[in-house]
């Protein structure tokens, strides 16, 4: 659930623990979406048969498909300033890939406020830590540290 908060409480959020996402499920069939996006067909993300061959057991995911799920995943639970004009990827300072995700599997994220600097007047940077959980996995998929950009209207 997004929550609606006062550009005045923006730099409260530092170290505030937002609720996890919900649970996702990455499909076969977005994974083959994803492939055909970029252009990257490796056969552990394609292939179910010769994926089932390697340690993984089966196919996986793309490192940067979870990576770019963290936009939705994100705004299922986010603090959002009441006049967002717009939010903006503003990049990111760390990012590690820890285990991969097997199709099936279902993945949420869980995001800590590090960092709350306002730029210029209405331009607040924020850096976020977010884990990408695996379901029923102890290890996370990936832990990054993402940077967004929020312009907000006086």
């Amino acid at each position: 659930m997004v929550k609606t908060i006062k550009s005045e409480d923006i730099p409260s959020l530092v170290g505030k623990k937002l609720d996890p996402s919900p649970w996702l499920e990455i499909t076969q069939e977005r994974v083959n979406q994803f492939a055909e996006a970029t252009n990257d067909h490796q056969f552990i993300h394609i292939d179910p048969e010769r994926a089932a061959q390697t340690p993984f057991g089966g196919p996986i995911a793309h490192g940067f498909l979870s990576l770019s799920l963290l936009s939705y995943l994100n705004a299922q639970n986010a603090a959002r300033p009441e006049n967002l004009v717009m939010g903006i990827n503003y990049g990111s300072d760390k990012i590690r890939y820890l285990m991969p995700v097997r199709v099936g599997k279902r993945v949420r994220s869980l995001q800590t406020v590090l960092d709350v600097t306002e730029k210029k007047p209405g331009h607040w940077l924020l850096k976020t830590e977010v884990t990408v959980e695996i379901e029923d996995e102890e290890t996370p998929a990936l832990i990054a540290e993402i940077l967004s950009m929020w312009v907000v209207s006086n």
